[in-house]
């Protein structure tokens, strides 16, 4: 690979077009991984809902710009979804969307 510079370029502007999402996939799983050891939870706890925690804040990322706000805020929002955590998250996204569809 390191004779191929154009898959180093390539690699190198994929990661610049979608660090903003997996940063906050990073800061996501970082962030719950740590609250879960902070509240005294349990390794398995951690394993499972971290890694949710990073998924969903990347998959997240990704949709900000259907509503109109910029991808570079992805970090943060990876970061409320880490402290939320996967329940919390779901709460949230659960309330708006279903006062969305009583406006509709």
């Amino acid at each position: 690979m390191p004779d191929k510079p154009e898959t180093w370029a390539w690699l190198a502007a994929w990661l610049q077009e979608n660090w903003p999402a997996l940063y906050a996939g990073l800061v996501a799983f970082g962030i719950a991984g740590l609250r879960i050891i902070y509240g005294g939870g349990t390794l398995r706890r951690v394993a499972l809902e971290a890694p949710l925690c990073g998924l969903l804040a990347l998959g997240a990322c990704h949709g900000l710009g259907l509503v109109g706000i910029p991808s570079t805020t992805g970090p943060f929002f990876g970061g409320v979804i880490g402290l939320l955590g996967v329940e919390g998250t779901r709460n949230v996204a659960e309330r708006f969307f279903n006062k969305k569809a009583d406006e509709l």
